[in-house]
């Protein structure tokens, strides 16, 4: 059976490309083929390919067989900032449809382990109708949320959980990433988090210097996905 998840965070500057590419990792060595989409991506940097994104970048590296840029992030905004504010800046129409028909042709490639990265939290706006949560729906895909461990994780994680179980959508496990290396008391904030969300737990991966795919992969058990 073919698996494909919606990759959503408790905020912004989270993780969620990180332990997206860790998810895809541990899928790549149990076997499985692999394929990823960032249907939107602001915050991209101009190449002598056109405008590419540092995370969608990061994606493609963990697609088996390889897919094409294009078909990863085939909406890409130059300004770093929310995607519904740099796409009414630089002219471009967000819409779910839109984002839907480009995840759709990543489905097509019928991987056995697929994700699709949604951009900040889960209430991001599209348009002034379109949130990214109406994405998730529109694909009817089960969610991973991605928890950044930092003061106030608690109450943005069981937030975003009572979202998107009011929004009709499985959570299907979640993963804590250390985001802060300062922060007080992570392993309380963890069991706290362990007893509040109702969904399975995908593993814990602490502050990493250097956070690979690989070494994130280490610490993640994908058993409940696959």
């Amino acid at each position: 059976m073919l698996k494909r998840y919606f990759v959503t965070g408790t905020d912004t500057e989270i993780g969620k490309t990180t332990i997206a590419c860790g998810l895809l990792c541990a899928a790549r060595r149990t076997g499985l083929t692999t394929a990823a989409a960032k249907p939107v991506a602001a915050g991209c940097e101009r190449t002598s390919e056109g405008l590419r994104n540092e995370d969608a970048l990061a994606l493609q590296a963990q697609c088996d067989p390889a897919l094409a840029y294009e078909l990863i992030n085939p909406v890409t905004l130059e300004a770093a900032i929310a995607p519904h504010i740099a796409a009414n800046e630089e002219g471009a129409n967000l819409t779910v449809e839109l984002l839907a028909g480009g995840c759709l042709q990543v489905f097509d490639r019928k991987a056995e382990f697929t994700l699709v990265e949604g951009a900040g939290g889960w209430r991001v706006p599209l348009n002034p109708e379109q949130t990214l949560a109406d994405l998730a729906r529109e694909l009817r895909v089960p969610v991973i949320m991605v928890v950044g461990m930092r003061l106030g994780c608690i109450n943005h994680a069981i937030l975003t959980a009572e979202a998107i179980a009011a929004d009709g959508i499985e959570l299907a496990g979640w993963v804590a990433n250390q985001v802060d290396p300062d922060m007080s008391r992570p392993q309380e904030n963890l069991a706290t988090l362990k007893k509040l969300i109702q969904a399975p737990y995908l593993g814990y991966v602490p502050w990493l210097e250097d956070a690979t795919a690989d070494l994130v992969a280490d610490f993640l058990d994908i058993t409940p996905l696959v």
